[in-house]
């Protein structure tokens, strides 16, 4: 099996992650000209294009493959630099900024339990990169090796991966007390939600509409929605008046007690089931990354 050249591997991965060949060189420090020898150099290698110069740029089948591997060995040396650090700490020095390890969970988890289960390994210099989306998608980061480990609903483990089962957060429907009391004051029923402005995160969520349609026993629903593309946005645009919206419980509670919001569907709530994935690989930082997320998971849902 060939051996391929680690910079024109991280350098594959810095114009995928960057999404051009300008940023990538600004990230590598090196010329766009260098960048663009060194991914005809790996192309070369393996024998067929790894890009497709689209907007945005895309890799193909074999340039994922080759992220994949990227991302692997950058774990090999995460799980070095721990044991180097133990052994002499003052002998390591920061990571490079393509030593990133990436993982994908859904915005609803980073506003609420996620953020506090990684922020000891964060203080240890763990250099993390979380992307964010919706929980439907995040998979889709890890099928495609763009991250290690990622927050789902999907239950079936991928293949190379391995999956535990975190819990299921709640989600309830909230509204400003002065919108529920002119829009809903009956609260949220089958007749009047039609007449209501939700709030989604973006039109991939479809957690509104599922929130309504198991309420009420409706096979599909139709909302006037408007999209916050932020957890933290969306209650902020529901206290301003804008609208209803169905968020974790664990996002409302304090506001909820607190009378700044009210629950318009009090009988109803919507369970959403969350998994972690993570590639199925012997690493101390993986293993980390898994016993935190779980533990605090555990905790909180």
């Amino acid at each position: 099996m060939s051996t391929f050249d680690p910079d024109a591997l991280e350098c594959l991965a810095a114009i995928v992650e960057e999404g051009g060949f300008e940023r990538a060189a600004q990230r590598l420090s090196i010329t766009q000209s260098a960048v663009s020898q060194r991914l005809r150099a790996l192309e070369a290698q393996v024998g067929t294009v790894l890009i497709v110069r689209s907007r945005p740029l895309k890799a193909t089948a074999a340039g994922q493959l080759l992220l994949k591997h990227t991302k692997q060995l950058r774990l090999l040396r995460a799980d070095l630099e721990r044991d180097l650090k133990e052994l002499a700490p003052s002998s390591i020095g920061g990571a490079r900024e393509e030593e990133r390890i990436s993982i994908a969970i859904n915005a609803d988890s980073i506003a609420t339990w996620a953020l506090p289960a990684l922020g000891e390994l964060a203080r240890q210099g763990l250099p993390l990169e979380i992307i964010t989306d919706d929980q439907d998608f995040t998979h889709e980061w890890l099928r495609e090796g763009q991250v290690l480990g990622c927050v789902t609903t999907l239950k079936q483990a991928l293949r190379g991966c391995r999956v535990v089962p975190l819990g299921a957060m709640n989600y309830v429907a909230v509204a400003a007390p002065a919108y529920a009391q002119q829009h809903c004051p009956q609260g949220l029923t089958p007749h009047n939600f039609r007449e209501l402005a939700f709030l989604a995160f973006n039109r991939k969520d479809d957690g509104q509409t599922e929130f309504v349609a198991k309420a009420f026993g409706l096979k599909r629903v139709t909302l006037n929605q408007l999209f916050v593309p932020s957890s933290e946005g969306q209650v902020r645009a529901v206290l301003a008046g804008w609208g209803v919206s169905v968020v974790p419980e664990l996002l409302a509670r304090g506001l909820l007690e607190q009378g700044q919001l009210v629950n318009i569907a009090p009988g109803h709530v919507l369970p959403i089931q969350l998994y972690w994935h993570c590639w199925n690989l012997e690493s101390d930082v993986l293993e980390s990354l898994s016993a935190a997320l779980t533990s605090a998971a555990a905790a909180m849902l």
